[in-house]
């Protein structure tokens, strides 16, 4: 057996552009999934604390084998002028490099399973080890029997069939199946995607969400995505706020967020500032209460006045960083927010959905937005500082989606069903002329006939027609998915 392809999650670090890593002060230490408690003072309010360090980073463990008939091959595809040897040892060395990428820890057998006797032993090895997911490599037309009793392990698995491997009966129904991912494809990439597919689960199941809401304290897990929720009252957030001294930090984040805009419309210096407090309150906040992620009453704070500044700026950043902070204390908006940044290492944008009846375009518009659409390492698309739309105070910066961008629509509905729609980027809207939330995006739908039958609410949008690989997802682990055509929002 080979030793295992490990390697620290190259895809959540920032790139040096990122103004938020360019402190050279020790990183906090990673986020411990403690047991509900009242947090204690712990020190300096003023400490840095390295947002990077809340992304989740979970342990995941996939094992894999090659299935075959035993060589040499007379007649049955892939063929006898079919290099086994070389095509084997060629896909295993990509897929060790896909491991080290996503940050995944892969086991390949060495042994060639050829016969029922070896596929019985290795589900039996799987049954015994309980991997996160297993890939399976076909290299015969005929071994699909073997593959199938390969999922009656009952893990998630991936089977790569290269093409020479596969017809369109034997992939009809069993890549259909719950728990399963075929790949059916010589784009090897596809395989590293499906591994970003098991990462983003574990990363589910590592996540403490923090919900700023309402009086109570409560904890409680999502049964389907194994995501923690720790619910904690409203004022935690703005008691902590009037706190947090203005330091040497929160004047290097306004500055870079200044520094990096288009344009600044309406925020003044102080402005920036008391978004860069609201930055640095939101990340005490999530390490005092032992959190990966977060979503806020926002707009009930700034109705209140209980806060200077809504907290969109801060939000913006986390969203770049690869950590979510949702809006409105919205746990489905926060959850759809998680899986675009899991499952594709983008940030997504919460928006609300309006619809423009003339052009028949959505647009979709709210007052935080990431600005790495491209991927968490990618440059900032172009934004302007605004204020927040509704209030006038502080900082939401309006970011210039690119025109001719294809994008995917997700929305949760609890975590056992999800909307998915595509569209493409038509325009931007500027507020005013136009009313509503800054930053907005107007998405020509894809299969949509009428943009009023357009699904949910809060629905969260990326870069990327991503539609196949979620719908990937959501069969691997038992996800319902449905979309705006498929029944019109007026008869649903």
């Amino acid at each position: 057996m080979q030793t295992p392809v490990s390697q620290s999650c190259t895809c959540c670090s920032l790139s040096r552009r990122c103004f938020i890593s360019m402190s050279t002060l020790a990183m906090a230490a990673p986020v411990a999934m403690a047991a509900k408690r009242q947090p204690e003072d712990t020190g300096d309010l003023g400490e840095y604390i390295d947002l990077a360090s809340f992304r989740s980073k979970p342990k995941v463990r996939i094992l894999a084998a090659v299935i075959r008939l035993k060589p040499p091959y007379w007649l049955g595809w892939p063929g006898t002028s079919y290099d086994l040897e070389k095509h084997r040892a060629e896909f295993s060395r990509l897929f060790d490099q896909y491991a080290q990428e996503v940050g995944v820890d892969l086991w390949q057998e060495e042994t060639h399973l050829e016969s029922e006797e070896a596929i019985a032993g290795f589900v039996k090895r799987v049954q015994a080890e309980k991997p996160h997911a297993v890939l399976v490599s076909l290299q015969h037309l005929n071994c699909w029997g073997w593959a199938e009793t390969v999922t009656q392990a009952g893990f998630p698995t991936i089977v790569f069939a290269p093409i020479g491997t596969a017809f369109t009966g034997h992939v009809l129904r069993f890549s259909r199946n719950p728990g399963v991912h075929v790949i059916s494809s010589l784009e090897t990439p596809a395989v590293k995607q499906a591994f970003r597919m098991v990462r983003a689960k574990r990363q589910f199941e590592e996540t403490r969400l923090l919900v700023v809401s309402g009086d109570q304290r409560s904890d409680e897990i999502l049964e389907n995505l194994g995501t923690k929720i720790r619910r904690v009252p409203r004022n935690t957030l703005s008691d902590l706020f009037a706190k947090m001294p203005e330091n040497d930090e929160v004047h290097d984040v306004a500055n870079q967020f200044r520094r990096h805009a288009k344009k600044i419309v309406e925020p003044t210096r102080q402005d920036c500032l008391n978004a860069a407090r609201s930055f640095t309150t939101a990340k005490r906040l999530l390490r005092d209460e032992e959190c990966n992620a977060i979503t806020t009453d926002c707009l009930g704070m700034v109705t209140d006045r209980a806060v200077p500044t809504p907290p969109c700026m801060g939000a913006s950043l986390f969203q770049d960083a690869g950590v979510t902070y949702g809006c409105e204390a919205d746990v489905g908006g926060a959850l759809s927010l998680m899986l675009c940044s899991y499952l594709f290492d983008k940030p997504g944008f919460m928006q609300d959905p309006v619809p423009e009846t003339v052009k028949n375009v959505l647009v979709a518009a709210h007052c935080v937005s990431g600005t790495r659409l491209n991927g968490l390492n990618e440059d900032h698309e172009p934004y302007i500082l605004r204020s927040h739309s509704e209030s006038g105070l502080g900082v939401s910066p309006q970011v210039l989606w690119k025109v001719g961008q294809p994008v995917t629509q997700v929305r949760f509905n609890g975590d056992k069903e999800l909307i998915v729609d595509t569209g493409t980027v038509a325009g931007n809207v500027n507020t005013p002329p136009a009313g509503g939330c800054r930053t907005s995006v107007e998405i020509a739908m894809d299969k949509v006939e009428d943009v009023r039958d357009v699904r949910g609410f809060h629905q969260v949008d990326f870069y990327g027609n991503h539609r196949r690989e979620v719908e990937a997802f959501c069969q691997m682990y038992g996800i319902k998915v449905v979309h705006s055509h498929d029944q019109p929002a007026a008869e649903a």
